[in-house]
């Protein structure tokens, strides 16, 4: 909930402040009712809900029997075509009139372009070759060093250096 101070009514529940962008972009879809794609598990039941998705609905030059484009995956089809005059009922009960005349069905891939690319594997990383004479002067620069470890690290970073490798910092 939160306080609404414009209206001075107190608090509001969040879906009440969301209800007009909601209503703008259903109805830049076509959808004049929102419930229809806010409660469509309750109203296309879960089985259908689980495998289907209302994409638009179309409205004829007259205004009466729109047609209601679903979204489904292609291997589903066939079932939730059978089942589309019961569907169409429930739409229409949602509607509170016989709005949708039709209900059309659309098939798509059962993964999306993300899913189904190909792996491409890449190539090992190669050893960079090294120049023997830059590896050499890189070890003789710091061979007074007493300690060891700092030796050996001074040594490779001046060997990278001359062989033009950049060091992360």
């Amino acid at each position: 909930m939160a306080f609404d101070s414009k209206r001075g009514k107190g608090f509001r529940s969040a879906s009440a402040l969301l209800e007009n962008r909601l209503r703008t972009v259903g109805e830049e879809r076509g959808f004049a009712v929102t419930r229809l794609v806010t409660h469509w598990g309750d109203i296309a039941g879960p089985d259908l809900a689980d495998i289907t998705t209302p994409v638009k609905v179309s409205y004829a030059k007259g205004g009466f029997g729109a047609t209601l484009i679903l979204l489904t995956k292609g291997a589903h089809a066939q079932m939730v075509e059978m089942q589309l005059p019961g569907l169409r009922d429930k739409v229409n009960a949602c509607y509170g009139y016989n709005a949708i005349a039709r209900i059309k069905l659309t098939q798509t891939a059962p993964t999306g372009f993300a899913e189904g690319q190909a792996v491409f594997k890449h190539a090992a990383p190669q050893a960079p070759v090294r120049n023997p004479d830059h590896t050499a002067t890189a070890q003789a620069a710091v061979e007074d060093i007493r300690d060891s470890g700092l030796r050996a690290a001074l040594a490779e970073f001046g060997d990278n250096i001359l062989h033009g490798k950049k060091v992360q910092q």
